[in-house]
């Protein structure tokens, strides 16, 4: 028997890796993705002690973009992109996230096969609500996206995370997953003693963070300021590449691509961590973004490609 294979014509956008394992258009529905919660396994369905409420991120929808002036805005190839939201709540940059002031997307996955390479890809863009007057791009703190890995040995978190604005200051540059030297548990977990998370896991929530913008959790990419596009008012959103490979064999970054701008990570690695129970081959892509004012802002993703090799 002969076989022909052909791809949708969205595809030609992308440039995934031999392997296409997921090719997510949300025009087609939320295709698995859905909120970060936390493991309602205590007493009375509570979760572990935390500081930070991971219960109190807003849920994922699958939206056609209405603004306040410009009608619907529509997704980059039809109608429905999954916005990710946040609260209204932003607090300091250098205290940990308040309630809400964060929003997530979690697509729950497994290895598939040996490979060496995994790869994201996507078409995104960001706005706050306009409910005021003005940009607004100095709201938005940070976007962020990481993979939550774990083989036969280690847990361990690649990722990376723009900020782009630190208390109402813009500052656009990119940083990568990667705890540093000499951070305790009771630091990563702002206190409390014996907290669930070991420093290298959940990097988006715990570590102490500094009033340049760095933290426990990150690390400046290097060559990794980048003015991304953010129009004029936050009725109007442009649609941006996003690309980050990871050497699952190595346990070390690739590259990070960002529009036309490339960013060798080779080297580079991410914190390894102790195995948690039941999750060997785990591989999750989660994306994220942060409010940095008493504002709503939102993340639209397009399409989402994972392909591995």
């Amino acid at each position: 028997m002969q076989k022909f294979l052909s791809y949708e014509r969205g595809l030609g956008r992308f440039k995934p890796l031999a392997n296409v394992i997921c090719y997510d258009d949300f025009d087609n529905g939320f295709n698995g993705w859905l909120d970060l919660t936390p493991n309602y396994v205590e007493e009375n369905y509570e979760s572990f002690d935390s500081v930070v409420d991971l219960s109190s991120w807003a849920p994922n929808q699958l939206s056609s973009a209405s603004m306040r002036f410009a009608s619907s805005h529509g997704s980059m190839d039809g109608t429905y992109s999954l916005k990710v939201s946040t609260a209204p709540t932003g607090g300091p940059h250098t205290e940990p996230p308040r309630d809400g002031s964060m929003g997530h997307a979690i697509k729950r996955l497994s290895r598939y096969g040996n490979p060496k390479l995994i790869q994201i890809e996507a078409w995104y863009s960001y706005t706050p609500v306009q409910d005021r007057e003005g940009k607004g791009e100095e709201d938005i703190r940070a976007i962020g996206f990481f993979f939550d890995v774990q083989d036969s040995e280690y847990r361990y978190m690649p990722g990376v995370r723009y900020v782009n604005s630190l208390g109402g200051k813009l500052v656009k540059k990119w940083q990568y997953y990667q705890v540093a030297e000499g951070v305790t548990p009771e630091d990563w977990n702002f206190g409390v003693k014996d907290g669930w998370c070991v420093p290298g896991v959940d990097n988006q929530w715990y570590g102490r963070r500094f009033e340049d913008g760095s933290a426990d959790g990150y690390q400046w990419v290097p060559g990794g300021e980048q003015d991304l596009v953010y129009n004029e008012s936050p009725d109007k959103i442009n649609w941006m590449y996003f690309r980050l490979t990871v050497d699952i064999e190595k346990r070390e970054y690739v590259e990070l691509q960002s529009g036309d701008h490339v960013m060798d990570m080779r080297g580079i690695k991410p914190t390894l961590t102790e195995g948690y129970a039941s999750i060997d081959n785990l591989i999750n892509p989660i994306f994220f973004i942060e409010t940095d004012s008493e504002r709503s802002v939102n993340l639209y993703l397009d399409s989402v490609v994972y392909s591995t090799e």
